[in-house]
C-alpha cells in the first residue's frame, strides 16, 4: 500500500516538472495574491477569468491596454514608470497653474467686495439711516 501511494507521489512530481512548461506561471500569481490578502475566492476567480478572456478575445494583457490607453504615441516605449512619472509631472504642473488662477480669481473677487462695500458705506454715511441693501 505505502509502494503506491509513493509511486503515485514519485509520478505526480515527474509529471509537473515535464509539464511545468505548459502553465504561465505568472497568470495565477494575481488571483493568488487577491486570494491571500482579501480571502475572497470568487473575487480571484473574476479577475483571472476576466483577464483571461480579455487576453483570449483580444490578444493583449490587460495591462497592455492600459499602457497602450495612457501612452497612445508610444513616446516611453511600453514602460509603465516612466509614463506614470510624465502623468504625475502633468497633474502637479496642471495644479499649479490652477492654484495661481484660483488666486487671481479670489483677488479679482475680494475687489469686487471691496468697492462694492464702499459704495455701500457711502450710501449709508449720505444717509442718517442705517440700511442694508
Amino acid at each position: 500500500m505505502r509502494i503506491d501511494i509513493l509511486k503515485k507521489i514519485v509520478a505526480l512530481c515527474i509529471s509537473i516538472l515535464f509539464l511545468n512548461g505548459c502553465v504561465d506561471a505568472t497568470a495565477f500569481l494575481g488571483p493568488a495574491i487577491t486570494a491571500g490578502t482579501s480571502g475572497n475566492i470568487y473575487q480571484a476567480s473574476l479577475s483571472y477569468g476576466t483577464n483571461r478572456a480579455v487576453l483570449k478575445t483580444t490578444g493583449k494583457a490587460p495591462i497592455e491596454h492600459v499602457i497602450q490607453f495612457l501612452d497612445p504615441k508610444k513616446e516611453h516605449k511600453g514602460d509603465l514608470s516612466l509614463i506614470l512619472k510624465n502623468k504625475a509631472q502633468n497633474i502637479n504642473s496642471n495644479a499649479k497653474e490652477i492654484k495661481l488662477k484660483i488666486k487671481r480669481k479670489q483677488d479679482d473677487f475680494f475687489t469686487i467686495v471691496k468697492k462694492i462695500h464702499n459704495k455701500q458705506k457711502l450710501k449709508i454715511d449720505n444717509s442718517d439711516q442705517f440700511i442694508l441693501y
